[in-house]
């Protein structure tokens, strides 16, 4: 998708020095999938009080 954006240059110096990215259109892809990847995991806080998604189910059995 062609977009036109205005980016604050010394952002992208910085990030382009920070990063692998060679241009700025990989520089603002790779920004983008980190941005989905880390807004897309489960937030640790929203777990508070529930155990169960951290643990694995286990059953023991006494003989």
């Amino acid at each position: 998708m062609r977009t036109n954006i205005v980016l604050d240059d010394n952002l992208v110096k910085k990030a382009l020095k920070l990063s692998c990215a060679n241009t700025k259109k990989e520089l603002i892809n790779l920004v983008l999938k980190e941005f989905i990847q880390n807004h897309s995991r489960l937030d640790i806080r929203d777990l508070k009080g529930n155990l169960s998604v951290l643990l694995p189910k286990v059953s023991f059995v006494f003989p």
